[in-house]
């Protein structure tokens, strides 16, 4: 398993736009993949899932994964959301 923290930059946290970009990436990968905030884990392939997690700007988050792109999968995800998913 790899995983890493972020903190969520932009100003709308992750509402349906940005939840719909991480959806579409991850699905690039066949690691199993998770959001984790407050202990509490969502299918980051799940846009459902990301939104029940009602993250917001500001809000510290763990990425992690698990399978053999999971490094690449939760590097890629890390940088969308760094990049306050600026394609």
């Amino acid at each position: 398993m790899y995983q890493e923290n972020v903190i969520i930059q932009n100003e709308s946290g992750l509402h349906a736009r940005p939840a719909a970009l991480l959806v579409k990436e991850a699905g690039n990968f066949s690691s199993e993949i998770q959001l984790v905030k407050n202990g509490k884990e969502a299918n980051a392939k799940s846009l459902l899932g990301l939104m029940s997690l009602s993250i917001q700007k500001g809000d510290e988050i763990t990425l992690k994964a698990e399978g053999e792109d999971a490094e690449k999968a939760v590097t890629t995800l890390r940088q969308l959301i760094e990049s306050g998913f600026n394609e």
